[in-house]
């Protein structure tokens, strides 16, 4: 029984991790209003609610983890 549980709860952990991708660049805008930082290379990313920022500025280069399949950023790393 224990067993199962843990293959169960290791399939679901992977199946998590199988729906996000992860994307680096150099902010060119962010619009505070539609929460949208839009990236050098043309790609847009919505910020979901409750996402941190810390130091986002234009020009400044960002790791944006994000939902694959869709554009909304789950997590947004300023890099140095």
């Amino acid at each position: 029984m224990i067993k199962s549980i843990l293959a169960a709860a290791s399939v679901l952990a992977l199946t998590g991790a199988a729906f996000a991708a992860e994307v680096e660049g150099v902010v060119t805008n962010y619009d505070a209003m539609t929460k949208m930082i839009t990236l050098e290379s043309g790609e847009t990313f919505t910020v979901a609610d409750g996402v941190e920022l810390g130091d986002l500025q234009p020009g400044g280069r960002v790791a944006i983890t994000y939902d694959d399949g869709t554009t909304n950023a789950t997590s947004v790393t300023v890099v140095e």
